[in-house]
């Protein structure tokens, strides 16, 4: 069994810009948005979501479910990118350095 590290955990960034012009269109919205929450993606931003998942393969299973739930109009981007990479953002309010969001702790049998 590999061991988890901070190259081998992974983040999933879901980012959309889809339109709201019509009840129809602001439906298929909140119901993308819906959908990819009970996935276990949270916000990060208004319409970028987040997702930690603990190895390749995890990431995989949770990238198949967003690209089967995609919508037909509008903007996503998926970008997987390693729990090293993410620990290096910087985060502002305003000009305030804030937290990172928190981490889920793992835990590991020997």
């Amino acid at each position: 069994m590999k061991r988890l590290n901070q190259y081998r955990i992974l983040w999933i960034l879901v980012f959309f810009d889809l339109p709201t012009d019509t009840k129809k269109d602001r439906k298929e919205h909140a119901r993308f948005r819906k959908e990819i929450m009970q996935n276990g993606f949270t916000m990060f931003q208004f319409s970028i979501y987040i997702r930690h998942c603990n190895s390749r393969e995890n990431a995989e299973v949770h990238l198949k479910r967003v690209k089967r739930l995609l919508p037909e109009k509008g903007k996503v981007g998926i970008l997987t990118i390693t729990d090293k990479q993410f620990g290096e953002i910087e985060l502002f309010s305003g000009m305030e350095i804030t937290k990172h969001p928190n981490t889920p702790q793992q835990l590991e049998l020997f």
